[in-house]
């Protein structure tokens, strides 16, 4: 009913106005399913959902008014990805690392950590990724993520099961890059959606060809879609393009690092208490490749 009422209300005012572009905000448009339908069947050409809708949006509403309508200043800020949150450094990290009962190694050549990261993937790892500025607002967006390979449907059942500790029916979400997205996703089109594609806020139907691609970010021939463009999240982007270029698959499990009832992770503490009281076998911090010790 929710669905249905939103698609009515945005079909209505999409009649009344002849407005064609469309921005939602609120809570409830953080309803993937339902801004999927919107971009689908409705004529839309570009539709903007902020990626914190819910209460925590009303902050950036706020500094917003304040800086356009009371000190009159003009409209420049386009918010183009969600990395708005601390960031913590490499001697931030090696210093939590270090009270931990981890191994770590530093990696000085970034291509060699992601070359780690994809071959650590193709044996079936799943890895904690943290790096960067934390993502703003409640979808993780490669910088605090849980990341795995998708192409054995039994994927899913393992990082529900053993790391994420909930049901086994709840879904994850397809990471791929900007560029590939329109070859695995039926209907999508990213003039239009590229704003709720890239915040993790819309859900969109697989091509019937890539159907048995990824089981395991496929949940009844639909994916809540994530694209990812190199200019907001470099190490994130090289990852799903090298493990593509390895498989044939540029696609990525992606969910949020933290466990069940928890929030996601911020701080390198937080990062190492998820990732040692959970299933993950290794993570990336910052320039450090992270393993436990053996017992």
């Amino acid at each position: 009913m929710t669905e249905e009422l939103i698609l009515g209300l945005a079909g209505s005012l999409q009649q009344e106005t002849g407005a064609k572009r469309l921005c939602m905000a609120g809570g409830v448009a953080l309803n993937s399913v339902a801004n999927g339908r919107i971009a689908r069947e409705l004529n839309y050409e570009q539709i903007f959902i902020q990626p914190a809708a819910g209460d925590a949006g009303g902050a950036l509403g706020a500094a917003l008014y304040a800086w356009h309508v009371l000190l009159g200043k003009p409209r420049k800020f386009t918010m183009d990805n969600a990395y708005y949150g601390e960031e913590y450094d490499d001697d931030q990290a090696a210093v939590a690392l270090s009270k931990a009962p981890v191994e770590f190694q530093r990696h000085s050549d970034e291509a060699s950590l992601v070359d780690r990261t994809v071959d650590s993937l193709l044996k079936g790892k799943v890895l904690g990724f943290f790096q960067g500025r934390y993502e703003w607002g409640p979808r993780a967006l490669g910088n605090r993520s849980i990341i795995a390979d998708p192409r054995k449907a039994e994927m899913k059942d393992i990082i529900n099961h053993k790391i994420k500790f909930r049901e086994p029916f709840r879904p994850f979400a397809p990471a791929v890059c900007e560029e590939t997205a329109e070859e695995y996703f039926q209907g999508l089109n990213l003039e239009r959606e590229s704003y709720p594609a890239r915040f993790m806020i819309t859900v969109v139907p697989w091509k019937e060809k890539y159907a048995e691609t990824a089981p395991a970010v496929n949940h009844g021939g639909t994916g809540r879609l994530q694209t990812v463009r190199r200019e907001w999240n470099p190490r994130y982007y090289d990852v799903i393009k090298a493990f593509g270029q390895a498989t044939g698959t540029e696609v990525l499990v992606n969910t949020s690092f933290n466990l069940r009832g928890e929030p996601i992770v911020s701080s390198p503490a937080d990062a190492l208490k998820t990732y040692l009281n959970s299933g993950i076998d290794n993570m990336v911090m910052g320039s450090y490749w992270v393993s436990k010790k053996k017992v």
